[in-house]
């Protein structure tokens, strides 16, 4: 049991499955209690069972429903007693040129994942406790943009800029507001594989408990920003920094991808 996180409360989005319930398991593991958000109110219950009633509580709601974060952190206050964690996990993607995508479907991207983690940020500061936390998951397309995921690129990157914002801000409230910022994991969100572009592939597949151990690190260290892996962490920097640079590796990478993609399918029987 972690004792910094021991009697805390924390929120969890997108925690019906993926990272989000694997933050979760670990959470209520370190002694704290969850508060489940997702839109599926069937497996929210699952999990409340797997976790235990008195350490975790289902609140069905679709995180584009400003309504409904508007009151969810008084909700949880009232419910556990306290607040001193936000996790921002749940996320949309629309994979594949922007002109295949209607402009609903790509506002819903920025919707849910910028806006709606805004929104919910700004409605639990008010309520979390001196030495409390707001934890972005984030990606590394928001370190550095990548072809055929324009929106959730600027998603991504838009949410990075917040946070280390909003860190800056929040110091004197004694809170702190840190970045998890994963390349591709091995959850349900990648989807049709078929359509995951090959450059995405190129970086190491991580899984949805390795993506909690970096939340969870955050939470227990301070640091403000881990990227997984630190060494795709690292190359996305210089991507970003050095344009002509992330061009000319881009065919290596999508080389590389391409191949990673098809040992994926392979071991996945597809």
């Amino acid at each position: 049991m972690t004792a910094r996180l021991d009697g805390k409360v924390a929120i969890v989005t997108g925690a019906s499955s993926g990272i989000g319930l694997a933050v979760a398991r670990k959470l209520v593991a370190a002694g704290a209690r969850v508060a489940l958000v997702a839109r599926t109110k069937a497996k929210l219950e699952d999990a409340v069972r797997e976790l235990g009633e008195e350490r975790a509580a289902a609140y069905p709601l679709d995180v584009k429903d400003f309504a409904a974060l508007a009151s969810l952190p008084e909700q949880v206050k009232q419910r556990f007693g306290g607040l001193d964690v936000l996790v921002n996990n749940a996320g949309l993607n629309h994979r594949g040129s922007v002109l295949e995508h209607s402009a609903a479907e790509l506002a819903d991207v920025i919707t849910t994942n910028l806006t709606a983690p805004v929104y919910l940020t700004r409605a639990a500061i008010p309520h979390l406790r001196r030495g409390g936390f707001v934890v972005n998951v984030a990606s590394l397309a928001g370190m550095v943009p990548v072809p055929h995921e324009a929106a959730y690129s600027a998603s991504k990157a838009g949410l990075r800029a917040f946070t280390r914002s909003l860190d800056d801000e929040l110091g004197a409230r004694g809170l702190t507001a840190c970045l998890v910022s994963p390349g591709p994991v091995d959850t349900g969100f990648v989807g049709d594989v078929e359509h995951v572009p090959d450059l995405v592939f190129s970086q190491p597949m991580r899984s949805a408990e390795q993506v909690a151990d970096a939340v969870l690190e955050c939470l227990e260290t301070g640091e403000r920003e881990i990227a997984i892996p630190r060494l795709s962490g690292a190359l996305a920097t210089v991507g970003y920094l050095f344009p002509s640079v992330a061009r000319g590796l881009r065919p290596l990478l999508e080389r590389r991808g391409a191949a990673n993609k098809r040992a994926y399918l392979a071991r996945k029987g597809r």
